[in-house]
């Protein structure tokens, strides 16, 4: 990704002042950051600090900290596996800089494992001869793996330490806006302030249907920070593929910034073996097991793919559900003691070489169990921030009940809400819980649908919704 994109994305320079550079630029020549100064829309403290934290584009194949062997091979079974022809192919490939791609090109020609045979335009194109052939099919019987270039173990760890999510500073501001629409208080606000702030692991307890699930989503939005995610990384000889479409979200730039006019700009690109993205958000429930968070090795494909939490470093992990898992919760606490004290997960290739990653992650448990029921005292010591997600409060319980008929355009009067909080706790003895406003507003739609006629709140229509909210009792 070009600098003028993720300066843009990162909120360092408007759209507009990047074009001004831009056409700046193309008048008088010079560097973009140089141009961006010069209008004022940067210092040169600020553009400095931020091209620190962007991945450079290694200078030589020494310093993309993978032998020039195993690039090789990898640029061999892009060919062979999917019929690469031309230099400006092998690049987008393997995302290399061009002219570490033209040198791992003389090395196979050199070597007769890459043939020339012509040229369209200003493009060599080039085939594998026999023995290049044979090269890249020994390459693929050791890996199969044929994605981008990864980067070296310590470039990767270098790089979670340098993004880790507590670097991130959060304010209310930042709070309130990812909770938009929750009729979350201010207390709270200010109890999760802190603890998102820390990078530390928290606890969010409390019943049932009071949104603690919503609460650690709606996290996903408190960061604004862009970081650098992997496709993969070279341990040992081994690759770990990171980069996880599903998981991650690479940062799109503004639609029109500029992005076409930045032909010539390649001393101002990020090394593109690192893809931009937001802040991690990974989640996982009652499905979690041990297994799940170690490396994972395909003896066939011959390569690993990294754990659920080392995809989460510099963003959040969710343990939704906790005490739901097969794997019992001491057991599954006891995996986290370690990184979570020392900062430092330690992982075990196949071949017995074990490895340590700094372990730079938010871990959020949120359970409806009762905490002290799940873990010991020691344990429960280590969690600095544990915070309930307890019902909301009668004014809280009628903002969430005015939000939804409101968006339905359905009445709700005082009287009605009244009757229903006297049903809720008085009639049926249950605590009032945020989940109860949208259960009863479905309930009513759903019988005017039955009935054809219009949505509205009535004793009936309230009775039903609550028989359907908690089961009579059989005693």
């Amino acid at each position: 990704m070009h600098l003028g994109e993720l300066l843009v994305l990162t909120k360092q320079v408007t759209k507009e002042q990047l074009d001004e550079a831009l056409t700046r630029q193309s008048q008088g020549g010079g560097k973009l950051g140089d141009n961006l100064i010069a209008i004022g829309a940067i210092d040169s403290e600020t553009l400095g600090y931020f091209l620190s934290r962007t991945p450079a584009e290694p200078d030589d194949l020494n310093a993309t900290g993978v032998s020039a062997l195993e690039l090789l091979n990898l640029l061999l079974k892009h060919v062979y596996s999917t019929r690469l022809e031309s230099v400006v192919q092998f690049i987008e490939a393997i995302k290399l800089p061009p002219h570490l791609v033209q040198e791992l090109v003389r090395m196979a020609v050199a070597r007769e494992l890459l043939v020339a045979m012509g040229s369209t335009g200003s493009n060599i194109r080039y085939t594998l001869s026999e023995q290049g052939r044979r090269w890249a099919q020994d390459a693929l019987k050791a890996s199969q793996y044929t994605g981008p270039a990864p980067v070296s173990l310590d470039a990767f760890c270098e790089r979670v330490r340098m993004q880790k999510i507590n670097n991130e500073q959060v304010t209310s501001s930042n709070i309130r806006g990812a909770l938009d629409g929750y009729n979350v208080s201010d207390e709270f606000i200010q109890k999760i302030g802190p603890a998102l702030n820390s990078g530390r692991a928290m606890l969010l307890y409390g019943p049932p249907g009071n949104g603690k699930t919503t609460v650690a989503l709606s996290f996903a939005n408190v960061f604004n920070a862009v970081i650098y995610m992997p496709y993969a990384v070279m341990i040992e000889g081994q690759i770990m593929r990171v980069f996880d479409a599903s998981l991650h979200v690479a940062a799109q730039p503004e639609a029109g910034a500029g992005v076409s006019e930045f032909g010539g700009l390649r001393r101002e690109e990020s090394d593109a073996r690192w893809v931009a993205i937001r802040r991690p958000f990974v989640v996982t429930g009652g499905e979690l097991t041990l297994e799940m968070l170690d490396l994972s090795y395909d003896p066939v494909a011959g390569f690993y793919e990294a754990p659920l939490h080392l995809k989460a470093l510099g963003g959040c992990f969710v343990i939704d559900d906790f005490g739901r898992q097969i794997v019992s919760p001491t057991t599954l606490l006891n995996r986290w003691i370690v990184p979570m004290e020392s900062r430092l997960d330690y992982l075990k290739l196949h071949t017995g070489k074990s490895f340590s990653i700094p372990f730079e992650a938010l871990v959020i448990f949120s359970t409806n169990l009762n905490p002290e029921d799940l873990m010991d005292p020691a344990f429960l010591r280590r969690l600095p921030y544990k915070i309930e997600v307890g019902g909301p409060s009668p004014e809280n319980y009628r903002a969430i009940f005015d939000r939804l008929t409101s968006q339905l355009n359905i009445e709700f009067t005082d009287e009605m809400f009244d009757v229903i909080v006297q049903k809720v706790t008085r009639d049926r003895g249950m605590e009032m819980a945020a989940y109860h406003p949208k259960f009863i507003v479905d309930q009513v739609v759903a019988i005017a649908r039955f009935m054809g006629s219009t949505p509205r709140f009535d004793i009936e229509s309230v009775e039903y919704a609550l028989d359907n909210l908690k089961v009579r009792s059989q005693t």
